[in-house]
């Protein structure tokens, strides 16, 4: 059953701007995303899907991103697609609200990063 489903976009541009801020990283994307970021030939557009895929899922359980936390999640980017991994404490979150499964599809184009989030729950 589906119990939600997000979409976001990313000015990139925007983002760049912001990674330049000092400590505009380490407050919002895990080791793993800034290591995966700055091997890519425009980091930016990487730390743009990453912070979009946190919006698309805030607003797919309903929860804002304040209310969740930037770093309640990370995205990984493995060999089948992306995937969300979420803090201990946010996985407890997930479980009670009966969210078994979260799929992430992210894109980018035109200086524009997107992300989609559905959210499934047990039936």
């Amino acid at each position: 059953m589906i119990k939600g489903i997000g979409v976001d976009i990313c000015d990139i541009e925007r983002i760049a701007k912001a990674i330049k801020q000092d400590g505009f990283l380490r407050r919002v994307f895990s080791e793993e995303e800034i290591e995966y970021a700055e091997k890519n030939a425009v980091p930016a557009v990487h730390y743009a899907s990453a912070f979009a895929a946190r919006e698309a899922l805030a607003k797919a359980g309903g929860w804002g991103v304040g209310r969740m936390g930037l770093k309640s999640c990370s995205v990984r980017r493995a060999d089948n697609g992306p995937q969300f991994v979420f803090t201990d404490e946010f996985l407890k979150k997930l479980e009670g609200e009966k969210i078994k499964r979260v799929f992430l599809s992210l894109s980018h184009d035109g200086g524009i990063a997107a992300a989609m989030v559905v959210l499934e729950a047990e039936e």
